[in-house]
């Protein structure tokens, strides 16, 4: 059947490491408002690849059908009169270990369906990529987009210090703070050297960065310019902090840079309180009374492990 609709729909497919599980899945959950334990899923949300860490390709669907075949009639429609393409098998999939295609077949899958559009192949340098799946029982066919990992480029600054996030860290926590950015307000009032700022200000995040140390605001500010990126970053405590935003990403303060005590803790929790609707909290400790004591109700957790080290990100309205 041909799979044209009011709505485009597209499959995602996702990679994470154990210890990533976790934070991949909530991410998920921000953008898609659903998990998956076979890292695939079909959804009416489009996300751009490259924004996240974990995201390995998605299929813009074109066409649908329970077998091969079908899709092969399907793509007979698809005319490329002035450029190349590749059919790509998408090896994230969630077939049984039996029903498994081997590399032989996928590539004969690859031909079938390449075969029957009207074009030229291009397997090495092609115009268009489009990518074939099976989910669910059915196969599915579309334009197939790989990510650019562009927080790969993130990871050497020219300011940095040990207990920073990570940048896949960093760039997962901002999506979750703010998944759908048009019109989303967000600030960072406890920046340290700008981590999460960087790679907000990447994915066209409209955020303000803000610490209480001049030494890492300058820090912030430089990694920012680095990256040929541009953001508001200012020096002082979080109780000055006078406009209202949409959501705050709080990394608790606990490195000899700035450290804070459990009354300053709360103390920027009940500031949060005041001057934005939702709050992203990063903490090493478990602070479930305070999020509560500050007024905000948990709605939704997952922890970031590290070996022996890890973070909870914690989800606060």
């Amino acid at each position: 059947m041909n799979n044209h609709s009011r709505l485009p729909a597209y499959i995602y497919t996702f990679t994470c490491s154990p210890d990533e599980r976790s934070l991949c899945n909530m991410e998920m959950r921000s953008f898609f408002g659903l998990e998956t334990s076979v890292n695939i899923l079909k959804s009416n949300i489009e996300i751009e690849p490259s924004r996240s860490p974990f995201i390995k390709g998605r299929v813009e669907i074109m066409y649908e059908g329970k077998s091969i075949s079908e899709i092969a009639e399907q793509v007979k429609n698809i005319h490329l009169p002035h450029s190349t393409f590749k059919v790509l098998f998408v090896k994230i999939n969630d077939l049984d270990k039996e029903a498994k295609i081997n590399y032989d077949g996928q590539r004969e899958i690859e031909r079938e369906i390449g075969w029957h559009i009207q074009g030229n192949a291009d397997v090495r340098n092609p115009d268009q990529v489009f990518g074939i799946v099976p989910l669910g029982g059915r196969w599915y066919f579309g334009k197939y987009v790989k990510p650019e990992a562009v927080w790969l480029h993130h990871m050497k600054k020219p300011r940095e210090y040990s207990t920073a996030l990570s940048t896949r860290v960093a760039r997962a926590i901002a999506n979750i703070a703010v998944p759908h950015p048009d019109g989303v307000r967000a600030i960072d009032p406890c920046c340290g050297i700008g981590t999460v700022l960087v790679e907000a200000l990447s994915m066209g995040i409209d955020i303000d960065g803000r610490d209480i140390n001049p030494l890492v605001t300058d820090g912030s500010r430089e990694n920012i310019a680095y990256f040929g990126l541009e953001g508001d970053v200012t020096t002082g405590p979080i109780s000055d902090v006078t406009k209202n935003y949409d959501v705050a990403i709080i990394d608790m303060p606990y490195n000899l840079y700035t450290h804070a005590t459990p009354e300053d803790q709360l103390s920027i929790l009940k500031h949060a309180r005041r001057f934005a609707d939702r709050v992203v909290v990063v903490t090493i400790d478990t602070m479930d009374h305070m999020i509560e004591e500050a007024g905000f109700r948990i709605a939704d957790r997952c922890v970031a492990r590290k070996g022996i080290f890890s973070r909870q990100i914690v989800l606060c309205v």
